[in-house]
């Protein structure tokens, strides 16, 4: 019998604005502002999750942890992802592999990235190399560019 096996794809953004702290992957990042959002606002595990939740089926994180729902108010996206691969089990799916890209003009993501793919492939209970991190500037164009917000894109593979 041919194994099950999906794909999915994920995409989060969220404003930058002052007085926030800067969340990216479950890493608390130094920079002069932080992303706008009900929860932490962590572009990059919001991406992610949507994948896996897209792969399987199952929806998206708005349907699973809507905006207007208090109980998400500042809510670590990493403790959402742990449900979301809860979620994934109790439905028989395993996780393949994630491969994320965050659209960032500053501050420079690279010293942070094996920190991130450490939280989330603990959150997947995945080995690290199953999670691949990358970052990326847009030279100066659109709002990423601008530095006037982040954006994060995902793909996973599922199977049963």
């Amino acid at each position: 019998m041919t194994p099950d096996i999906r794909i999915g794809h994920g995409y989060d953004v969220h404003r930058l604005v002052p007085d926030r702290r800067l969340i990216l992957g479950g890493v608390a990042i130094p920079h002069t502002a932080g992303l706008l959002g009900h929860s932490d606002a962590d572009v990059l595990t919001h991406a992610i999750m949507d994948a896996l939740l897209g792969a399987a089926g199952l929806g998206d994180i708005g349907k699973h942890f809507p905006d207007t729902d208090a109980a998400y108010l500042n809510a670590d996206s990493l403790k959402l992802l742990e449900q979301v691969a809860l979620l994934l089990l109790s439905h028989g799916w395993k996780v393949g592999n994630v491969d994320a890209t965050v659209l960032a003009q500053a501050p420079k993501l690279a010293p942070h990235i094996p920190k991130m793919r450490q939280n989330i492939a603990r959150m997947l209970d995945v080995e690290v190399e199953r999670v691949n991190i990358k970052a990326t500037t847009e030279e100066g164009l659109g709002f990423t560019g601008q530095g006037l917000g982040m954006a994060a894109h995902a793909v996973c593979i599922l199977h049963k």
